[in-house]
C-alpha cells in the first residue's frame, strides 16, 4: 500500500483483537504490497468481508501496511474462500490456512 497515512489509527496491537467473523476453522490473512492505496484495500474489504465496518476496515489496512500482514476474517473454510476470492478480485495478495 502507499505511504499514505489513514486518520485516526490505532496500534496494531489493539486491531489484532478485532477482526471479523467468530467461526472456528479458518482464517484469511491479507499482505502487504506497494500496488494498491489504503482506499482501494478498504474499499475491498467492506465488499469482501461480511460485517467489516469502515473503521473496523481502516485499522486492518493499517495493521497489514506496519506489520505485513493482518488476519481480516475467521470462519468457515467455504466462507474463507468466498471472502479471499472477492479480495483476489484486485489482485490484492491474500493467503486461507
Amino acid at each position: 500500500m502507499s505511504a499514505r497515512r489513514i486518520s485516526g489509527r490505532v496500534a496494531p496491537e489493539e486491531v489484532e483483537q478485532r477482526t471479523t467473523g467468530g467461526g472456528e476453522g479458518s482464517k484469511v490473512f491479507l499482505f502487504n504490497c506497494e500496488c494498491h492505496t489504503f482506499e482501494e484495500v478498504i474499499a475491498q474489504l467492506l465488499k469482501a468481508v461480511p460485517g467489516m465496518t469502515r473503521p473496523l476496515a481502516e485499522e486492518l489496512a493499517w495493521r497489514v501496511h506496519t506489520t505485513g500482514l493482518a488476519e481480516v476474517y475467521r470462519g468457515g473454510a467455504s466462507d474463507c474462500h468466498r471472502v479471499a476470492k472477492i479480495l483476489g478480485e484486485t489482485g490484492l495478495i491474500v493467503q486461507v490456512l
